[in-house]
């Protein structure tokens, strides 16, 4: 395994991750909210390569512009899970009532 091969596999996490926001596939959208290790290159590598300095430098920014889309997604889902949720339990509104009777 090298850096390009590392750089390649997390690129197509971030596009993987950018078509599930875009096709609205909500589990999979979820699943990705729930992650809670932070990647940790394989020690092995080395350092960085200078030649491969600019596109890590892309997809860093590539993952932060999908991960703030994700928080996005997440809060304005939030948002209307509490509004239905308000609808729900409110009071019920007033409805007319008619009688029919002869005058």
């Amino acid at each position: 395994m090298d850096w390009a091969s590392v750089l390649t596999h997390l690129e197509g996490e971030v596009v993987a991750a950018e078509q599930n926001i875009a096709h609205g596939r909500h589990e999979e959208i979820a699943s990705w909210g729930r992650r809670t290790e932070d990647w940790v290159p394989p020690s092995s590598l080395g350092p960085l390569p200078d030649d491969l300095r600019e596109r890590a430098a892309r997809l860093l920014q590539h993952q932060l512009a999908v991960a703030e889309e994700l928080v996005e997604r997440i809060m304005q889902s939030q948002r209307q899970r509490d509004l239905a949720a308000r609808m729900s339990y409110a009071p019920s509104r007033p409805t007319a009532a008619f009688i029919d009777r002869a005058l």
